[in-house]
């Protein structure tokens, strides 16, 4: 387009009144400037980029050159620069806009019984190795040792125990999705890094960094718990217990801890009769983690604890854990029935305040690993 074309555009235009008249006092613009800018009427936005009066425009021509530009006009052109630039997030998100698929607790533990996982295997101590009074002692008063037939089993739960976190694997990255559209209540999934991790009780941006001493059972535990109809109203209630605005604690990061005394537990042999009688290694640890859980909630509720209590909450409860698994299985079971008859809840008539309390960063939180051994040997995970 030249210049007479837009002196004629510009003609036509003041002709029909379609341009409004220079106020008095005013001195009109520039004439080839104006019909150059009215000149755009009409063309697609998508196309004044490559447009040459645009091009001529932020060119210096005719020996004129631009003055002052002001902030607002730089802050477009960068955001005009980068249209072409922007590429779709690839790696942290899913590769979907649709909701995945939900995973259930069966399928994701068929998956550890399909792959190979000889490398991790030959890491697990199947057994708390004792040696002198404490053995004798052990064989004497202790629990009774698992059935050959049930030691497969117990060592695959080990074993999975020592699997860290692959995000590159779907399997892994649809537990993830599952436990938080199950306890948030999503419809749809979140990026597998992001600040919405310690939303749930993570530390951390990245899930994986926080399954130090129990690595995927974690996880594995953790989709039971919201996957199971029988325990999913309770991980919701204790959920919200987490979000209270005093008693407030990283609830993820509590539940890791728990599969540690879960793990320590069944290395001890202190689950080994009930996995006796129900013939059964898997659901007994899930009943455990639950059951453990449970108390744990009801010590820190009944007992107004916070975070500053943790560690010591957690060492009595590990003794106890480890003391009496038929007594927390018990109370789990009794729990349930009533919860499902609609008969008790977990947090009763509290109100944990309207909108959930974020996490501060600020809190300190001592886990199972961050407390000396006590005096029992072998008690502590590492």
């Amino acid at each position: 387009m030249n210049e007479k074309s837009c002196s004629f555009h510009n003609e036509n235009e003041l002709r029909d009144g379609q341009v409004a008249s220079v106020p008095a006092g005013n001195s009109p613009p520039y004439d080839k400037d104006n019909s150059a800018l009215l000149a755009f009427r009409g063309i697609p936005i998508s196309e004044l980029k490559n447009h040459s009066i645009l091009q001529a425009l932020t060119s210096e021509a005719n020996g004129w050159a631009p003055g002052v530009v002001s902030p607002e006009v730089l802050r477009a052109q960068e955001e005009w620069e980068a249209v072409d630039s922007i590429q779709p997030e690839t790696g942290s998100r899913t590769s979907s806009d649709q909701p995945g698929q939900l995973i259930s607790f069966s399928e994701a533990l068929q998956h550890f019984q399909t792959v190979d996982l000889s490398p991790f295997k030959k890491r697990i101590q199947p057994t708390i190795r004792r040696t002198g009074l404490a053995a004798l002692r052990h064989c004497l008063f202790g629990p009774p040792k698992l059935h050959q037939g049930l030691r497969e089993e117990r060592d695959l739960v080990l074993t999975i125990a020592q699997c860290g976190l692959d995000n590159q694997d779907p399997v892994h990255g649809r537990v993830l999705q599952t436990i938080y559209r199950k306890l948030t209540g999503s419809k749809f999934d979140c990026a597998l890094h992001g600040d919405h991790w310690e939303d749930l009780g993570f530390q951390g941006a990245n899930p994986a960094t926080d399954l130090r001493g129990a690595g995927f059972l974690a996880l594995l535990h953790l989709l039971y718990l919201v996957m199971d109809s029988k325990t999913l109203l309770m991980a919701q209630e204790i959920f919200r217990l987490s979000h209270h605005h005093i008693q407030q604690f990283p609830f993820c990061l509590m539940s890791v801890n728990i599969t540690r005394i879960a793990i320590q537990a069944l290395r001890e042999e202190c689950l080994s009769r009930e996995c006796n009688r129900q013939q059964k290694v898997v659901p007994v640890v899930n009943s455990f983690y639950a059951a453990t859980f449970l108390h744990l909630a009801h010590v820190w509720k009944t007992q107004q604890k916070t975070i500053a209590d943790s560690g010591f909450v957690l060492k009595d409860l590990e003794v106890l854990a480890k003391k009496s698994p038929r007594r927390l299985l018990k109370t789990l079971e009794i729990y349930l029935a009533k919860v499902s008859k609609g008969q008790t809840s977990l947090l009763g008539a509290q109100k944990c305040g309207g909108a959930p309390a974020p996490h501060s960063k600020d809190l300190t939180f001592t886990g199972v690993c961050d407390l000396p051994p006590h005096s029992s040997e072998g008690t502590w995970v590492v």
